[in-house]
Formats: C-alpha cells, structure tokens, sequence
C-alpha cells in the first residue's frame, strides 16, 4: 500500500477587529490557498448566516465527491470502449442539522449527463457507475449513501 499526503493552506479572513471576542463580532470567511493554485474564497453555509455567493465546505465536498466519480467514470469507460463525448454533473445531497446545531449528510444523488455516441450500450454505460465506489478516494472515505441517476444523450 503506497500512503499520500494532500495538503491545503486554510486562512481565516473574517477578523472584523475584535477577532471573536463575541460571537456576532467576526465573520465565518477564509481562503483556501493551495500554493501555486489559484485562491478560493469561502464562508460558512448560508442557513448559518455565510455568504450564498461563496463556496462551503458542503459544497467542496458534494463537488469533490462528484469530479471523482467523473474521473474515475471517464477511465473505466475508456477502458470499456465506451468513447464519452461529454460529462456534466448536478449532485444533490441532503443533509440534517439537530437542535444542538449539529450536522451531516445523509446521502447524495450524483446525476451526472453523459454524452456518448449513437450505438453506446446503455447497460454496459450505466454498470460502470456501480463499481466506482470501490476505487474512488472521496467515495471510499464519506459515511453516507451515495447514489447514481445518470442520463445518456447523443454525443
């Protein structure tokens, strides 16, 4: 088994002045700044009071969860003959907060939209999602069900 280390530089821009000397007195803000890759401005999900025009770490993991899939999709279909003309996903997951404020994922619907040639075995397409799971980093490490519901259009 060969190990990896990921790493990301999180940096929190909500400091207002007076840090968090309360809890209205700062903002939930930060940049994800990966050196040498470009910076992504984030807040807390906007049920929580954080800006809707900026990613959450709800919305890194659903996407993180899907462009997985879709990488690992793209290479088994390559290695079945099946020629993917294109990909585009819209997941959805549904998620639970308690009364104490506590949250999860209770699952999520990756739907993505796959264009392939006229003639494609649908069956044979649509299997690959199935075995996915059983290799992709992100699907492999969350604690919740995930599903497909994948369309095939003409590529």
């Amino acid at each position: 088994m060969a190990q990896h280390d990921y790493t990301a530089r999180v940096v929190w821009t909500g400091n207002r002045g007076e840090g968090t000397a309360s809890y209205r007195a700062y903002d939930r803000t930060w940049n994800v700044e990966t050196p040498g890759k470009p910076v992504i401005h984030c807040s807390n999900d906007p049920l929580l009071g954080g800006d809707p025009t900026l990613h959450n770490p709800e919305d890194m993991l659903i996407a993180a969860l899907s462009a997985c899939h879709m990488l690992w999709y793209l290479h088994f279909a390559s290695d079945a003959g099946i020629a993917v003309q294109g990909y585009s996903d819209d997941p959805l997951a549904l998620g639970e907060t308690e009364r104490s404020g506590a949250s999860r994922f209770l699952g999520a619907v990756l739907r993505p939209e796959i264009a392939v040639p006229a003639g494609t075995d649908l069956d044979k397409a649509d299997a690959i999602h199935h075995e996915i799971g059983k290799v992709c980093f992100i699907a492999r490490s969350v604690n919740f069900p995930v599903s497909y519901d994948a369309r095939y259009v003409p590529g």
